[in-house]
């Protein structure tokens, strides 16, 4: 049976989605080998085709697009919300700012850049950000994962969210996480790849409290009730099947970023 390297981040939402098919409740075609890394880092590994299928930012797939497909199933989109951009103080505009994103291939750093090029921004991991803004280190900041529901707590005070912005400028979700598959597992693999990561799915939205302990492990003190929330933000109905809408916000955002010289050629493929 072939080893296939399974690579995602250690957020609710992505353990949750992959918890039936690295624990075997699923059937799968492959032995599964689960890797964690934060979603800036596997980006990274994704330009060296490290992993047979990777959570990826759709920022960064024109950059891996040779080598990867995107898989249908497993997207994270914000239905109206999506990273928001905080400060400490109300801010009319981002112009001229400095803004701390969490990774230059981040979905989250090409949305700002989409809604306000002329500005600065600063890479920092994700989970400093919020501190950062707090201590004035920079005048703004993208917050992604659970940080999006807990920013009051630190006084800080949104922006802009940045979902809200491009579903009123759109009409479709913003599309953020995706799934890639290697190419070179050919068509037969990569299907089964795909399906099994489908089943996964299809498993934690009908057991939801089982996938929800699993997922609990990777919640950085989220209460169960905050968990419950912040996954099903990002599980949602385009989660199994991202279908023709979700294909569409994806190229749109791809073809926007292209057309303003921000990401290189590629080719769009979904699995």
């Amino acid at each position: 049976m072939h080893m296939l390297t399974v690579a995602h981040s250690p957020d609710a939402d992505d353990a949750f989605m992959f918890y039936a098919m690295v624990t075997g409740r699923v059937e799968c075609g492959f032995e599964v080998r689960e890797v964690h890394a934060d979603i800036q880092t596997l980006n990274e590994l994704a330009l060296q085709g490290r992993y047979d299928l990777t959570a990826i930012s759709v920022h960064a797939y024109p950059y891996v697009s040779g080598t990867y497909a995107l898989l249908t199933c497993g997207s994270s989109m914000g239905l109206g919300y999506g990273p928001v951009v905080v400060s400490r103080e109300g801010l009319d505009s981002l112009a001229g700012r400095r803004v701390a994103i969490p990774g230059r291939l981040t979905s989250a750093a090409l949305l700002l850049r989409l809604y306000e090029q002329n500005c600065t921004t600063v890479e920092m991991s994700f989970e400093r950000i919020p501190e950062a803004v707090a201590r004035g280190e920079a005048d703004a900041g993208v917050l992604i994962h659970e940080a999006q529901l807990s920013y009051g707590e630190l006084g800080l005070r949104k922006v802009v969210d940045l979902g809200e912005w491009w579903q009123e400028l759109t009409s479709l979700p913003v599309p953020l996480g995706m799934n890639a598959v290697k190419r070179e597992l050919g068509e037969e693999g990569m299907r089964e790849a795909a399906g099994c990561l489908r089943r996964s799915i299809a498993y934690a939205l009908e057991h939801e409290d089982e996938a929800l302990e699993h997922a609990a492990r990777f919640g950085r003190g989220m209460s169960m009730e905050q968990l419950r929330r912040f996954v099903r933000m990002y599980v949602n109905p385009y989660t199994l099947d991202c279908g023709e809408e979700g294909r569409r916000a994806v190229e749109l955002m791809l073809s926007m970023a292209r057309e303003r010289g921000m990401v290189p050629e590629y080719t769009l493929e979904f699995v």
